[in-house]
Parts: C-alpha cells; sequence; structure tokens
C-alpha cells in the first residue's frame, strides 16, 4: 500500500526537491508551506511527517504539540528538518515526541534512508503491540491482559499505572521515550501530571525487576529508554 508523506518547510525549494525526490521512491506527497497548513493537512490520511522548525505563522515545535493532543495524529512519526544544529533545540524535538532530527543541508539519500527506518520501526511496533498479549526477556513474564508480571518463579505486584509504564516501555524497547511521551500514553491527556510523578513510577518499577532494573536507561534530559 502506498504510504503518505506531509513535507512541511516555508522555502520552496526544498519543498519541491523533497516532493519530487519521495514521489520518485513511490511515496505520495502532501505539502505544506507554514504550520497552519500543515494542520490542515493531517485531516487526510498521513503515514509520516517531514517538519521544518523555523517557520512563519506557527513553527514546527508547536506543530508538533498540537499532533500530540490530538488522538488521531499523536502517533504519527515526525521526522524534524531543520537548519538549526543546537543540542537544545534536539533535546526539545525529542522531548515533544518527534522520531528523528535531520541538519539541513541533507543528502537525499541519507533522507529516504531515514524515512523508510522510521515507516518499518512504526508498522513494526503497531504489528508487536496488537499481537503481544505476553511479553518475555529472559525470565521476566509480563501478561498484559491479566496484569501480571512474574520474575522466575516469583509474582511481582505492579500497580496499574507502574505495569502499564513498564508495558509501554517494553513495547517501544531500544527507543528513547520521552517524559511527555509516557505521560500522554499511560496517563492520559487531558490530566495534569507533572513529569516528577514518571520518575517515581520509573524507581519504584525498577526496585521491583531485580537483574533486569538497569534494563531501563535514563536518557539525560529526555526520558527513559528499555534496552533493545
Amino acid at each position: 500500500m502506498q504510504k503518505n508523506i506531509l513535507v512541511v518547510d516555508d522555502e520552496k525549494d526544498i519543498v519541491e526537491m523533497l516532493q519530487y525526490n519521495l514521489e520518485k521512491e513511490g511515496y505520495k506527497v502532501f505539502t505544506a508551506r507554514n504550520g497552519k497548513q500543515a494542520l490542515e493537512q493531517v485531516k487526510r490520511h498521513v503515514d509520516l511527517i517531514l517538519l521544518d522548525i523555523m517557520m512563519t505563522e506557527m513553527n514546527g515545535l508547536d506543530v508538533l504539540r498540537e499532533l500530540k493532543r490530538v488522538e488521531k495524529t499523536k502517533s504519527i512519526p515526525v521526522l524534524f528538518l531543520t537548519a538549526k544544529s543546537s543540542e537544545i533545540d534536539e533535546v526539545i524535538g525529542l522531548e515533544l515526541g518527534a522520531e528523528d532530527y535531520i541538519v539541513k543541508p541533507i543528502s537525499i539519500k541519507k533522507l529516504i534512508a531515514r524515512v523508510r527506518t522510521a515507516m518499518r520501526r512504526d508498522k513494526k511496533e503497531d504489528q508487536a503491540a496488537e499481537a503481544s498479549s505476553i511479553l518475555r526477556i529472559e525470565d521476566l513474564e509480563i501478561n498484559v491482559p491479566n496484569y501480571t508480571v512474574t520474575l522466575g518463579a516469583k509474582a511481582l505486584v505492579f500497580p496499574k499505572k507502574e505495569f502499564e509504564t513498564l508495558v509501554y516501555l517494553v513495547r517501544h524497547r531500544g527507543r528513547v521515550i520521552s517524559r511527555d511521551v509516557l505521560l500522554n500514553a499511560v496517563w492520559g491527556e487531558g490530566v495534569f501530571v507533572v513529569d516528577r510523578t514518571v520518575d517515581v513510577h520509573i524507581r519504584k518499577i525498577r526496585e521491583k525487576l531485580g537483574k533486569f532494573a538497569e534494563m531501563i536507561e535514563t536518557v539525560k534530559g529526555v526520558g527513559y529508554r528499555f534496552k533493545a
């Protein structure tokens, strides 16, 4: 099935260049020249977004915040395209839930490779989330329907939010998950919960996991990652 990509950039030449090369690879491409147009375009079915940060009328970070607030669009992979290269911009983008961060100028071959990787990863995660009712890592077993965790022959007790946090990290193992993403995924949107709540839950989860505690890595300034 043909995949749909939304390209958002206020530079006409960049939009046209990306559209031409992505269509050569078999993708259907929609375009937008500013943030407001981008939010209109995502009313279509979009599988991935290439999003510039520095734009008029609404910058890319604000666009991403809006995308993550809406159930229909919050899971769309977003790759930032930007001339900005400071570490703080990268951290902000990842904290908001961006899939990747690509600094201009960039080679088309590298861009296509990252698009393909993001598409494959998103498909695999969707399939895994639907198919995996029991998650196993050596002798650690997480039974998702029954809300139970066992380590060897020992049953571990996890309250609902701790359990759901653990399941989310394991299902997305190998990826850095920001605190904001965890808050939205586990506690839901519109619920006021401070970032510290995530940290407390992670600490309690680690205390119960024994030898597997070190598999939950802290990524400074961003969030957490369950080792692949």
